[in-house]
C-alpha cells in the first residue's frame, strides 16, 4: 500500500480516532481538523494527499469547505473522500457535482476505505508527476526564450538534465547547443573587436594621407627639408673655422 498524508476532517474526536489508528497502523501520516476551518488552514500550511472529509460540522461543514478546496487554485487538485452518515443520494451527488472523488456512508467498512484511500493516493501521485513534469517542460521552453535574449543560464535546467527520460534526453542537448550558441557567440564578438580595430587603424592611416598628400604639407616639408639643410650648411662653416 502506499503510504501518505491523510487529513482527516470530523467534528468528532471519536470519528476521528476511529480513522487515525487504522491509517497510522497502515503507514500514513494522520493530520486532524476539528471542523472545514482548521481544516483549510492545516492544507494551506502543509502538504496533503487525501482529505477524509465530514458533511456535517459547525464552523464550515463539508459541502462549504469541499466548495473552498474546489475553488482554491493550490488545492483543487487534492483528492477529497467524504465519509459521512448523510448517506441520501442527493448528498452523495452534490457532493460528486462539487469535486469529491468518492463518498463513503458511516459506518464505513475499514477494507473499502483502504481500497478508495488507495485508488486516490495512486491519483494523487500521478498527478504530481504530471505536474512536475510540466513545470520542468516550461523550464525549458523558457530557457529557449532566454537563450534568445541572451540571458540563459545552464543552472535554469539542470534539475531537468538530470531525468532519465526523453525530456531529460532534450534538456541535455538544449544544454550543449546554448554552450555551442554562446561559444560561436563569443568568438564572433572577438573577430568583430579585431576588425575595428583594424578599421580604426585603416581610418587613422587614411586620415594622416589625407593631411601628407595636401599642397600646404608638402610645402611645409619642403621648407623643412630647406631648413635642415641651412642648419647644417651653418654648423659645417662653424666648424671648418
Amino acid at each position: 500500500m502506499t503510504a501518505g498524508r491523510v487529513l482527516v476532517v470530523d467534528d468528532e474526536r471519536l470519528n476521528r480516532m476511529l480513522l487515525r489508528r487504522p491509517l497510522t497502523s497502515d503507514g500514513h501520516e494522520v493530520l486532524e481538523a476539528a471542523n472545514g476551518l482548521e481544516a483549510l488552514e492545516v492544507l494551506r500550511r502543509e502538504p496533503v494527499d487525501v482529505v477524509l472529509l465530514d458533511l456535517v460540522m459547525p464552523e464550515l461543514d463539508g459541502y462549504a469547505t469541499l466548495q473552498a478546496i474546489r475553488d482554491d487554485p493550490v488545492l483543487r487538485h487534492t483528492p477529497v473522500i467524504v465519509v459521512s452518515g448523510a448517506d441520501e443520494l442527493a448528498s452523495v451527488v452534490r457532493c460528486i457535482e462539487i469535486g469529491a472523488i468518492d463518498f463513503l456512508p458511516k459506518p464505513f467498512e475499514l477494507t473499502i476505505l483502504r481500497a478508495r484511500l488507495e485508488t486516490s493516493l495512486a491519483a494523487k501521485r500521478l498527478r504530481d508527476l504530471e505536474l512536475e513534469y510540466l513545470e520542468q517542460v516550461s523550464r525549458v521552453t523558457g530557457a529557449a526564450a532566454a537563450l534568445e535574449a541572451g540571458t540563459f543560464s545552464p543552472d535554469a535546467i539542470a534539475p531537468v538534465a538530470e531525468r532519465d527520460d526523453a525530456l531529460g534526453v532534450l534538456a541535455r542537448r538544449f544544454a550543449t547547443m546554448a554552450a555551442e550558441v554562446k561559444a560561436r557567440e563569443d568568438r564572433l564578438r572577438a573577430e568583430v573587436r579585431e576588425l575595428r580595430i583594424e578599421i580604426d587603424h585603416v581610418r587613422e592611416a587614411k586620415r594622416v594621407a589625407e593631411i601628407t598628400e595636401t599642397d600646404f604639407f608638402r610645402d611645409l616639408r619642403s621648407r623643412a627639408g630647406d631648413l635642415r639643410r641651412t642648419i647644417r650648411s651653418d654648423a659645417g662653416e662653424d666648424g671648418a673655422a
